[in-house]
């Protein structure tokens, strides 16, 4: 995984993704594509979502809403920087 996502996140966003991904999955992700799959190419699982919001929260000072959440906003890198951005309002 060499490319470097691009999205309309901010920066923020997408280092916030990238870093608590690891966290999580315990390893070095590097640069990610925007179409990295979090469940199928990376291995994320129900119980590591929970994991990764909450880090999520504390990286970017923020707190989302559950009820907005939707197991499509964590198909891919590019799906969850967008869904993080419109909640951040940014």
């Amino acid at each position: 995984m060499t490319e470097t996502t691009e999205t309309t996140a901010g920066p923020q966003v997408v280092s916030a993704i990238t870093e608590a991904l690891g966290a999580v999955l315990q390893r070095d992700l590097g640069d990610l594509a925007p179409d990295t799959k979090l469940f199928d190419t990376l291995g994320l699982d129900s119980t590591g979502v929970l994991d990764l919001l909450l880090r999520l929260e504390e990286l970017l000072d923020a707190e989302f809403d559950t009820d907005e959440l939707e197991m499509s906003h964590f198909a891919t890198v590019q799906s969850l920087a967008d869904f993080i951005t419109t909640e951040l309002g940014r």
